[in-house]
């Protein structure tokens, strides 16, 4: 039999098998879902050298992913201010962001901005500069949902949900959820022990070989299963 079997192997020559190790999506994808063109990674898509976008972060529209920077709103080259959002994040449809350009005085008798229209008006900012609140900073692996607004300024820590139809106006902490207009906070997602360890474990920045050996465990809510995971 065994003689049978080598003069069939000679016959057909030597059969190599690859294998190969299967480590998620190709974050250099625009879309990373087979034939669905309303799901990308979103890095792969803004080109504002303003906006920093993290790895495997993505963005979900109802009509076209290229809406994402028409919703980044008073985004203006002069101002400066930048829109950075890390990794793993999850961004739902018609999610807007109110960049500093937006801002007017309020320290003053009005709001109204006189100088953007010239003609006679445009030395009514001399010596005067309009509020700025500084950039959006939202975290890692950050669920944003629908029709959710974020302003100028803001940051959302790690870990951090936004309920759909929220106005965030202040920073949010690591792991809680927040909801509603003005956004608040409903609950935290862990104890505070357990959002200590999350933040230290930082598991978005593990190579990628790591976070697919360990997916069972991040999709998981037993801690205990993810340390001494961290090399």
């Amino acid at each position: 039999m065994l003689k049978n079997l080598g003069g069939y192997l000679s016959s057909i020559g030597f059969l190599t098998i690859k294998i190969i190790a299967m480590t998620g999506p190709n974050k250099g994808k625009i879309f990373p879902l087979d034939n669905y063109d309303r799901l990308c990674f979103l890095k792969n898509v803004v080109k504002n050298p303003n906006i920093i976008v993290g790895d495997y972060t993505y963005y979900d529209d109802f009509e076209n992913v290229e809406n994402f920077e028409k919703n980044v709103k008073y985004h203006f080259d002069f101002v400066g201010d930048k829109l950075i959002i890390g990794k793993f994040c999850m961004i739902a449809s018609n999610v807007t962001f109110i960049m500093n350009g937006a801002n007017h005085l309020t320290n003053a008798v009005t709001t109204y901005p006189f100088a953007i229209f010239g003609n006679g008006w445009e030395n009514a900012m001399e010596g005067k500069t309009y509020p700025r609140k500084g950039d959006i900073n939202i975290g890692n692996d950050v669920w944003i949902g629908y029709n959710a607004t974020i302003m100028a300024g803001v940051t959302i820590g790690d870990g951090a949900i936004i309920a759909t139809n929220s106005t965030v106006i202040k920073d949010v902490e690591p792991y809680s959820i927040v909801g509603g207009n003005p956004a608040g906070e409903i609950k935290k997602r862990f104890s505070d022990d357990i959002i200590k360890q999350l933040s230290e474990l930082e598991w978005w920045n593990w190579d990628i070989e790591q976070i697919t050996r360990n997916i069972q465990n991040l999709t998981g809510n037993n801690i205990d299963s993810l340390r001494g995971r961290k090399q």
